[in-house]
């Protein structure tokens, strides 16, 4: 029995995971990589293994950094299985192919500046296309439901337990043997925090002899919840007080579904200026908000009660979908008044870089950041504090109020993770996974009663 990391190894992205038990081959996650433009050449490097030979793929939850790269792992010959719960399969299908249609777009831009050039020798490829996506959907297969055991082939028994990351997130737990040794295996995928909005909590962990763990705030606490939402309310009316725009970088999934009910609630209880008009300026986003809507089976009680009453608590009379190019074109003439959610989330890509463009360098305007964002990210440089920022190859100046809202954020905080940790009750063997080397080396400082490794990209461990 082994194990080996390729991705999300000293790091926060490309989470991908390799178990070689019973002659057999699983991966747990296949992620794009993020980042800086040096993060985003790994994703077209060799995935340190052969993707024919993989036999099954599990996959906790949606996000890009989790199931961004399966079709490139498609393309390059997985012809396995994917194994994951239902609301995870619809959204990665929806996360799939816009990372896609934007790495096409993207591509198509580059390209007609290269032809411009003289001397050019070939054009740039995109990492994978719109058919490698949809090709790439054959594969997913038998769909988990929560804490309903499937035995995935001779030796390798999964278990999927609600993470209350995001819709259908799981932690998976492997129940591996081989030539008469058994050993259990818990990946925590990303884990979300307690108390928030439309999700249920995680749900405990079992007992694991070994525990693969995400880091991402393995070295902080999250601001509370409430304050948090007073500050995001607070930034909106000074904003619109000054006659600006709001823009809001918005991971699709979860975030953007949760801002959406917190606006809901500020509209209902008047705590919004009069005339704010929100606009989801995200086909992903929208997408995903009405697959929310399909899958009852993850929400908490009380979001359950809302759609039983005929309350639907992510709609309200000011907000605004753009589903076309031409509707976020159309935001452009809107000098005031606006609140823009727009992707993505650490502005890599998406409509909110046209919004920044427009708006960051006008005083009267506002940005606000309400989730990570990874080194080497426009999102973080902005973060950081930079006077100027480059946009589509311009240059232009930050002047908007910068906002940095951390209770908002769908992964669990120090605390939180500490006490999902302790709950496994000693496993044997912690590696640390999905966290900047900083956080995790704090993380792994404050773990008791197990051996602590923190995960190699490419290397080898024996179970």
């Amino acid at each position: 029995m082994k194990i080996s990391f390729h991705g999300a190894a000293e790091g926060v992205t490309g989470s991908c995971h390799l178990i070689q038990v019973a002659g057999k081959k699983l991966l747990i996650d296949c992620g794009l990589f993020q980042g800086s433009r040096e993060v985003e050449e790994d994703n077209a490097k060799p995935f340190g293994f052969d993707p024919a030979a993989i036999d099954f793929l599990l996959l906790t939850h949606a996000h890009l950094d989790h199931c961004g790269r399966i079709p490139l792992l498609a393309k390059q010959g997985f012809e396995g299985e994917i194994i994951t719960t239902m609301a995870t399969q619809e959204l990665a299908r929806v996360v799939m192919l816009d990372s896609a249609h934007l790495n096409e777009e993207d591509v198509r831009r580059k390209n007609r500046k290269l032809k411009r050039k003289r001397h050019v020798k070939a054009l740039i490829e995109p990492l994978y296309t719109t058919e490698d996506a949809l090709y790439a959907l054959n594969y997913f297969g038998r769909r988990a439901s929560y804490n309903k055991p499937i035995q995935v082939a001779k030796g390798i028994k999964a278990t999927f337990i609600d993470a209350g990351h995001i819709l259908g997130s799981a932690c998976i737990f492997l129940e591996l043997e081989e030539e008469g040794r058994k050993r259990t295996v818990l990946f925590s995928g990303d884990l979300g925090t307690n108390g928030r909005a439309i999700l249920r909590d995680p749900d405990t962990p079992p007992h694991a002899d070994v525990v693969v763990m995400e880091t991402t705030y393995g070295d902080r606490a999250h601001k509370e919840l409430e304050p948090s939402i007073d500050e995001f309310f607070e930034a909106i009316n000074h904003t619109v007080s000054r006659g600006g725009n709001i823009i809001v970088p918005t991971f699709a999934l979860e975030r953007a579904q949760e801002l959406l009910y917190y606006l809901h609630e500020g509209w209902k209880e008047k705590q919004l200026p009069r005339g704010l008009q929100v606009f989801l300026d995200s086909p992903m986003a929208i997408s995903a908000t009405n697959i929310f809507a399909r899958h009852p089976e993850c929400y908490d009680s009380e979001t359950k009660k809302l759609f039983a009453s005929g309350h639907d608590p992510f709609d309200f009379p000011s907000l605004h979908f753009s589903h076309e190019a031409s509707d976020s074109m159309a935001l452009n003439n809107i000098h005031s008044g606006a609140l823009i959610l727009a992707g993505s989330g650490m502005c890599t890509g998406g409509r909110v870089r046209h919004h920044l463009k427009k708006n960051i360098w006008r005083k009267e305007c506002s940005v606000i950041f309400v989730g990570f964002a990874a080194r080497g990210t426009l999102a973080r440089r902005i973060v950081d504090g930079a006077k100027t920022v480059s946009i589509f190859g311009e240059e232009i100046a930050v002047n908007a109020q910068i906002y940095t809202i951390g209770g908002f954020s769908a992964h669990a905080g120090q605390g939180e993770l500490l006490a999902w940790h302790k709950a496994i009750n000693k496993p044997q063997i912690t590696y640390l996974v999905h966290g900047e080397v900083d956080a995790m080396e704090v993380f792994a400082g404050l773990l008791e009663d197990t051996e602590v490794r923190i995960g190699k990209r490419g290397q080898e461990y024996e179970l």
